[in-house]
């Protein structure tokens, strides 16, 4: 099969197109024929030589696909040979064909392409897992997301939005705040003319936001605590900024601040399963009544995998960057 590899280390241009044997299927496992991958931001990472494999699973990068199930035991699950379905991988995405686990593979919501389809699962599995599981995000809790207009970004705006959250956002332009508007933030924040900090205490009546999805740490982390209401929690889920930050620990005890944080790659499958049924269950129907709508950016083909991850690195995209497979 034709699939791109990462000859060593580097730039966008060590993804190469190559020839790789037919992935062998462990248990659990099934074969999905893919017309469509998703680029994302642990794939630059891998390809830096910053993001190592996890034992057991494939070096070809890609972490979400969709596609046709071809092979695989399907007994109990509702899937037959010959059905489309997206699914969350471990890696080997940027192939023709790809191994995925079972409990990882969800039906195409209706009225979404193969193309659409693809570009859900790891930002959907990440963010419900991060906002709804782990910081418990309910109610009429409110809630910042940095970085509003990427794919988690975009995920996270409308994700919350539906299930009845106020949401505000932060962004690197004026254009990327309105789009984030668009998507259902309250307010997008242009965090290099704003202080996040103090727009979020205006919007909210100086009580802050409940919850604080970042992908940035750093010294992010600093002011992202002087923005949280009582009984706030921070969810780290990447360190674009640096993994090292200050933190003022008498606001975390005299407000009883939660700092938090995941990697979804490393997880058991009996996790992402359970993230899953959550997704159908909650997420599908809103998704399907055209509530949360896939942001698809640009598509490149294939062999234009050095392409879309130069894209990515731009930061100029707004919602996700997809590769299509012939």
């Amino acid at each position: 099969m034709r699939a791109i590899e990462i000859i060593h280390p580097g730039a966008p241009e060590v993804l190469q197109l190559c020839e790789r044997p037919m992935p062998v299927l462990k248990a659990g496992e099934v074969l999905i024929k893919v017309q469509a991958a998703g680029i994302n931001r642990p794939d630059v990472l891998q390809r830096t030589g910053n993001y190592p494999v996890p034992p057991g699973a494939s070096d070809i990068p890609g972490l979400e696909v969709a596609g046709e199930i071809i092979d695989g035991d399907l007994t109990g699950s509702g899937f037959n040979k010959g059905d489309l379905v997206c699914a969350l991988v471990q890696g080997g995405g940027y192939a023709e064909y790809c191994a995925a686990p079972l409990a990882q593979c969800l039906p195409i919501p209706k009225g979404l392409s193969a193309l659409e389809a693809a570009s859900l699962p790891e930002t959907f599995f990440t963010v419900y897992s991060n906002l709804f599981e782990r910081a418990k995000l309910s109610g009429d809790e409110t809630l910042l997301v940095q970085g509003g207009t990427s794919g988690i970004g975009v995920t996270a705006i409308q994700m919350a939005r539906a299930l009845g959250h106020r949401v505000f956002a932060t962004a690197g332009s004026d254009e990327k705040c309105r789009a984030s508007e668009s998507l259902g933030a309250e307010r997008g924040i242009n965090y290099r003319t704003e202080d996040f900090a103090e727009v979020i205490k205006s919007c909210t009546g100086g009580k802050g936001v409940d919850v604080v999805l970042d992908m940035v740490a750093g010294d992010y982390v600093a002011r992202e605590i002087t923005c949280m209401a009582d009984d706030g929690r921070l969810v780290i889920i990447a360190l674009l900024g640096g993994a090292t930050g200050t933190l003022d620990f008498g606001q975390i005890l005299r407000r009883r601040l939660t700092v938090t944080g995941s990697t979804l790659r490393p997880r058991p499958v009996a996790f992402k399963q359970m993230v899953a049924d959550k997704l159908r269950q909650r997420v599908w129907p809103l998704i399907e009544a055209g509530q949360i709508k896939p942001v698809i950016f640009q598509t490149f083909p294939l062999e234009q995998a050095a392409q879309a991850h130069t894209l990515m690195e731009s930061s100029t995209h707004v919602g996700k960057i997809m590769l299509t497979v012939a």
